[in-house]
């Protein structure tokens, strides 16, 4: 195909550059310009990954609406343990200042347990929903236990908290391993 004469600029202008085809005919209509090809592969590119990850998010959610929150496990064992420190010191006059040191941290830890739970879900923590579950007790009275079964039952308690924090990872294993170590120290210190 050849090519067109160019008009004459006027006087003083500047000519426009030459005409080159790049195409001919046909063969023009058939190809993809790089940039449309490349428009084209990230279109293509972000809807795929924006499929996957929307399938990712919700299998993951439904896994874990599925599965019980880990740290039930470490909120029953707290509100066992500061249920059973209280009984004991209503039965232990000597010992009832550190049996009510124990069942005020272990109730503390159940209510930093019960905390993060609501917050996990979705709720919010300070919300009276929240709070009611938090605050949930065993409704049977409990038979006090000796302090050789309290410090046992605080005993599995550390253990349960410090394997739930190397399982766990942020801030969920640092509050199960503080938790573990003030178990730890209830046993060693208050019942010694």
């Amino acid at each position: 195909m050849p090519i067109a004469p160019t008009p004459a600029p006027p006087d003083g202008a500047t000519p426009p550059p030459p005409r080159v085809p790049s195409h001919t005919g046909a063969a023009r209509h058939r190809m993809l310009s790089r940039r449309a090809a490349l428009r084209f592969g990230a279109v293509a590119i972000g809807a795929t990954a924006a499929a996957a990850g929307a399938a990712g998010c919700s299998s993951a959610d439904d896994d874990r609406a599925a599965e019980p929150d880990p740290l039930l496990t470490a909120l029953d064992a707290a509100r066992r343990d500061a249920d059973a420190a209280a009984a004991a010191a209503a039965v232990t006059p000597d010992r009832a200042g550190a049996l009510a040191v124990i069942a005020a941290e272990r109730t503390a830890h159940a209510d930093a347990l019960a905390t993060e739970i609501a917050r996990a879900a979705g709720e919010d923590p300070t919300s009276p929903s929240a709070t009611t579950t938090a605050a949930a007790t065993s409704a049977a009275p409990i038979t006090p236990p000796t302090i050789d079964a309290l410090r046992s039952m605080l005993a599995e308690s550390q253990r349960g908290a410090a394997s739930l924090a190397r399982s766990l990872d942020g801030y969920r294993a640092g509050l199960t391993g503080s938790i573990s170590a003030a178990v730890g120290a209830q046993q060693a210190v208050l019942l010694r």
